[in-house]
């Protein structure tokens, strides 16, 4: 079904996305410190990381969603720029991993997706290296501005309207329209760290998986060698943002999305976390629970569903 007939698309406000962001978030500020100022700190609302700011949990998934119509039109483009066109490798790496096709058919669902790379490199992985054509991907995201552009590209292709491919805006805590016991795979690929709630979406993610259907997540990570970690956070701090500025437009949604893959948990934090989910993991290890890419910048998890 087309994702036009699925999702009528909003108009978007000609204001600055980020403008809106930081206004949004200086608001629920304000309304945060009148309601502490009268209750006790038991009373006071949950708050998460959004970035290196603590924000209050119902107030970051609509920040994080402002973020994304911001960099929508520029994601790969930034993506390139940003990784020198790494981030491809990683992605042909963590899908050629999953071998989709090798045994057959397999129903997909890609979640935080919505520009549609990760789906179309398994659509083609299986198609080429199987004569698979009866694999499908659900594509999930939370951002009708991402799968707009998913959608932009994938009417290049062919598997444009036909059963292999769908589009659906829905949140990754809350699949409730996903039924249980549903894919084969279940992949999400540097999104899961902007999620409110990660064990939420691991638990939806143990949900709708068939038994014995594959979990895996491609993130960045965290590096271990003090020498490469020093050169990453010097590029990542001082030249990301830069190019964000020069070739976005939009330097504090990059600022956010720097700080957000330092606020992820670490590689044995993170398997811990697909475990007590329900899923079966490897020893915590590179190699085991997960395997590093160049030295931890980004990192691939993988449970199964017992």
């Amino acid at each position: 079904m087309s994702i036009l007939r699925q999702h009528p698309w909003r108009l978007c406000a000609n204001l600055s996305r980020s403008s809106r962001c930081l206004a949004r978030f200086n608001s629920t500020q304000s309304t945060s410190s009148s309601v502490s100022s009268g209750q006790s700190s038991s009373q006071e609302p949950r708050t998460v990381s959004f970035g290196f700011r603590s924000v209050p949990a119902d107030a970051k998934e609509s920040m994080v969603k402002e973020v994304f119509d911001s960099v929508a039109s520029k994601y790969d483009l930034m993506n390139d720029a940003t990784s020198f066109g790494v981030h491809r490798l990683w992605k042909d790496t963590f899908v050629s991993s999953l071998r989709p096709g090798r045994k057959g058919p397999l129903k997909c669902i890609d979640v935080a997706g919505g520009t549609g790379d990760i789906a179309l490199r398994i659509l083609d992985y299986a198609r080429e290296n199987y004569a698979d054509r009866e694999t499908t991907v659900d594509i999930v995201d939370i951002n009708a501005e991402m799968l707009k552009e998913g959608y932009r590209r994938f009417k290049k292709t062919m598997y444009h309207n036909t059963p292999q491919i769908a589009f659906h805006e829905a949140n990754a805590q809350i699949m409730s329209q996903f039924p249980d016991n549903t894919y084969d795979i279940y992949t999400i690929a540097f999104g899961i760290r902007n999620c409110t709630s990660i064990p939420d979406v691991l638990k939806e993610a143990h949900r709708i998986l068939k038994p014995g259907g594959t979990f895996a997540c491609l993130e960045f990570s965290r590096v271990n060698n003090p020498l490469l970690n020093a050169l990453y956070d010097q590029y990542s701090f001082s030249v990301i943002p830069l190019m964000g500025t020069v070739l976005a437009g939009d330097r504090d949604s990059y600022q956010y999305l720097v700080e957000s893959i330092r606020k992820f948990p670490p590689q044995p934090e993170f398997a811990q976390m697909i475990r007590d989910a329900g899923f079966s993991t490897g020893k915590d290890e590179d190699g085991g629970a997960w395997t590093e890419l160049w030295g931890g910048i980004a990192s691939m998890h993988k449970g199964v569903k017992v």
